[in-house]
């Protein structure tokens, strides 16, 4: 199994100290977000930072520590509804996709937020037009992985614009590129009340979207005393997580730990590799 972490839930240090802790803590590849690990790093600069002088050096840190850059973190609002953020921000992810390939990452990883000042009908962010605004403002980005060579891969929130399987596979059909995939975190489908749902959820989103998806985030949950979801490390809550290790294994899918602290990361991996040790052939 390819098991990894996103890298600033590690021990601080520099980008390759960190990649050589988590190596050391037997995991294999990692989640990063440049922002929040290379010292320095601007996101809102990226453009102009994000050259392949740093690239070279990421991906040189990666092959020092024998770590695989699993996700490129770009987390960043495409459904901005102001015209020269938006625009900005677009700029942002053709400069993580253009270093995507010379880092060696497999995907440029996103979410989709919607600002509360989007002003979005009833339903919001889940109305068609906050569907609609993130449809547009992804199309050239995903035009443009496509002219670099680069996958960017979508990650559903239940409060996020791409808020279910359903909605996800909507996107994929209105913009069928194979530069467009999934990370598939299965926590994050589940909503307040949702809990007793939650492998229903995962079926359900891996029979829409398993041939889609490129990367595993893994993480675990407890319900809060008022029906809302605490997510937290792997094998401390209530997370079932059979189907996501069976899709895992059946195409080779490296997974990313969230929700974890140094002292218990390890635990985490090793919960996951029992759970996979145990599964038929």
């Amino acid at each position: 199994m390819n098991i990894g972490i996103r890298l600033h839930d590690t021990a601080p240090g520099t980008l390759k100290q960190r990649l050589g802790f988590v190596h050391d803590q037997g995991f294999t590849c990692a989640h990063i977000a440049l922002g929040m690990t290379l010292e320095g790093f601007s996101m809102q600069d990226a453009p102009d930072q994000l050259t392949p002088e740093v690239a070279a050096h990421v991906r040189q840190d990666l092959a020092d520590t024998d770590m695989e850059c699993a996700v490129l973190g770009c987390y960043l609002n495409l459904a901005d509804p102001n015209p020269e953020r938006r625009a900005h921000t677009q700029e942002i992810y053709k400069a993580h996709l253009r270093a995507a390939p010379l880092i060696g990452a497999r995907v440029v990883g996103t979410e989709t937020y919607a600002n509360p000042e989007s002003r979005f009908p009833e339903g919001a962010p889940r109305s068609v037009e906050a569907f609609r605004l993130f449809m547009d403002s992804l199309r050239p980005v995903v035009r443009y992985a496509e002219e670099v060579g680069a996958i960017l891969a979508v990650e559903m929130v239940y409060h996020h614009i791409i808020a279910t399987a359903e909605r996800a596979q909507r996107m994929l059909e209105e913009l069928p590129s194979p530069n467009l995939q999934i990370i598939l975190d299965a926590v994050n489908l589940i909503g307040p009340g949702f809990d007793g749902q939650a492998e229903e959820l995962t079926a359900d989103a891996i029979r829409r979207l398993g041939d889609r998806v490129r990367v595993l985030h893994m993480k675990d949950f407890t319900v809060l005393p008022d029906g809302g979801i605490h997510s937290q490390a792997c094998g401390t809550g209530r997370m079932r997580f059979e189907k996501l290790l069976t899709l895992a294994k059946k195409h080779n899918l490296p997974m990313t730990l969230e929700d974890t602290v140094p002292e218990n990361a390890e635990a985490a991996r090793l919960h996951l590799e029992k759970i996979a040790a145990a599964l038929p052939a």
